[in-house]
């Protein structure tokens, strides 16, 4: 039961059927020229595309760094508050409506789209960079003392816990329950009907979704780009196979080419399946590491990561009198501009996968189990980790040269190597083939006006613009175009900071006057 808006807009009412598309008109086609002409220029001049955009995000972080921390800290005192506020008990979808998935599925489709190939990537080598200052140290400890270790474990978990999912939390519940509460389409611009009203389906709508589509087009092909360095530099460290732009490209064509049948299977066929899979091996491999790398120290070691985290997490969070601005740039505001760049796919998948859940319910499961999650995760790789940098043990204590190969440097030195470290490259893949196929959902919804599901040449079409635009760059202009690609995602997260602060206001508004429907029709 539910109050929705009086709007004569109807869904995919813009949209052009044509060639088995069904494209909203102009979003699909700006988004994909866009795309289009950003990868032909980045092609033809790579050093001034990275130069321009390199120049655009430190631009962003620099001065507006106060902006980044102080939206973040809203976002996460927002959710809290939405949990405990009356506002909790309302139901997505309706008070009679049902979760699609199991929980168990949910958590793992949770898991898998907004951060499991960012864990496998940084879990090892961020809390090692802390440790060793390879690129600055948290509130400028120095290096190499048991405090750098404290603090490097207690950072990390600052940078993958609360703040980052409450972003994506802002927007995943923002977009569930104008969708699914109010019938309005599945994408940004339905959020702002409450101050926009009709206003909502014009060129003001047009450019959010625009943008929205563009920073998750940019953002995956990112990761695609240097997930498929990681996974090269994995075997080619295991089996001695050449890291070279062949081995990458063809990478990405197997990542795509899954990718592209997971789409077509749809969440249920695709995704879910995957997602599930996915997180059985990684909790092999979790299982692993702790009885191996810590035994029954882990628990201590838990501990000591949720002490460090809750310890520093106010210092951290302050963006006044920091003396550590080469770390707080370079690595905290660097990742606040990535998390919110990142947050309409990973907010809208979690929106598609959420139906059904109360609000309360919907914010305690993505901003509290996640971050659980990656304490028991970081305290078993990250903390393995910096064991054997401060025992002097193998590849690691000798210094971070290439940050993908710091999870294959930790398992060279535990039991089963061999395996561990297939099983993690493994992982990589799946992980983005998830990454990568949740993505291309999303898109395919925001380029149809909102449809939950688009046709199929549709979503093969946006699964192949991610694998071409990373090998297409990744082949043409090596890390410079593929950093030009990260600094354009990161650039975006400035003005979409704007959006999801405007999304909380609007989110209460809706909320409000739903709890007073359900109150007056209980009466």
């Amino acid at each position: 039961m539910s109050d929705t808006y009086e709007t004569e807009y109807k869904i995919g009412q813009n949209n052009i059927r044509r060639w088995g598309m069904d494209a909203h008109n102009p979003v699909f086609v700006v988004s994909a020229l866009v795309v289009f002409l950003f990868v032909i220029g980045t092609l033809i001049f790579p050093n001034e595309a990275k130069g321009t955009f390199d120049g655009a995000k430190s631009w962003s972080i620099n001065h507006f760094d106060w902006f980044f921390i102080t939206a973040c800290n809203i976002f996460v005192i927002f959710c809290i508050a939405l949990i405990f506020l009356p506002v909790g008990k309302i139901r997505l979808g309706g008070e009679d409506a049902k979760p699609e998935f199991s929980t168990l599925s949910w958590f793992s489709m949770l898991f898998a789209a907004g951060m499991g190939i960012g864990l496998m990537f940084w879990s090892v080598a961020e809390p090692a960079a802390y440790y060793t200052d390879w690129w600055g140290t948290p509130l400028n400890v120095d290096k190499h003392t048991p405090e750098a270790a404290r603090l490097a474990m207690g950072a990390t978990m600052f940078h993958w816990g609360l703040h980052p999912w409450a972003v994506y939390a802002v927007v995943g519940l923002a977009l569930a329950f104008f969708s699914y509460n109010k019938n309005l389409p599945l994408t940004i611009r339905s959020v702002f009907y409450p101050i926009m009203k009709n206003r909502t389906w014009g060129w003001f709508g047009n450019i959010i979704d625009i943008v929205a589509v563009l920073a998750t087009i940019f953002g995956l092909a990112t990761s695609l780009g240097f997930g498929a360095k990681q996974a090269a530099s994995g075997l080619n460290f295991l089996f001695g196979i050449p890291n070279t732009i062949n081995v990458q490209i063809a990478i990405i064509i197997g990542v795509t080419a899954i990718a592209i049948v997971s789409v077509i299977r749809g969440l249920n066929g695709g995704v879910k399946i995957l997602s599930n899979i996915n997180m059985a091996i990684a909790l092999l491999l979790l299982i692993f590491v702790i009885i191996v790398g810590h035994g029954f120290s882990f628990f201590s070691t838990v501990a000591n990561t949720a002490g460090a985290y809750i310890e520093n997490l106010i210092p951290l969070s302050n963006w006044m009198d920091r003396e550590d601005e080469k770390f707080y740039h370079g690595w905290t505001v660097f990742y606040w501009a990535w998390w919110i760049s990142w947050s309409p796919f990973v907010g809208m998948f979690i929106a598609r996968i959420s139906k059904g859940r109360t609000v309360r319910e919907f914010l305690v499961s993505v901003l509290l189990v996640p971050t659980l999650l990656t304490i028991v995760w970081m305290s078993a790789f990250g903390d393995a980790g910096l064991t054997q940098i401060q025992n002097n043990i193998g590849q690691l204590s000798t210094g971070l040269t290439d940050v993908s190969l710091a999870l294959f440097q930790m398992l060279e030195n535990l039991p089963l190597s061999q395996i561990t470290s297939f099983i993690g490259i493994v992982l990589v893949l799946v992980f983005f083939v998830t990454s990568s196929d949740s993505g291309s959902l999303v898109v395919d919804s925001i380029t149809a006006g909102g449809k939950l599901d688009a046709p199929v040449p549709q979503r093969i079409f946006w699964a192949t613009m991610e694998g071409l635009i990373a090998g297409a760059l990744l082949f043409g202009g090596g890390a410079d175009a593929l950093g030009a690609l990260q600094a354009a995602a990161i650039t975006v997260g400035l003005p979409f900071t704007l959006v999801l602060l405007a999304m909380c206001v609007t989110l209460l508004m809706g909320l409000n006057h739903e709890l007073k429907y359900v109150l007056n029709q209980k009466k």
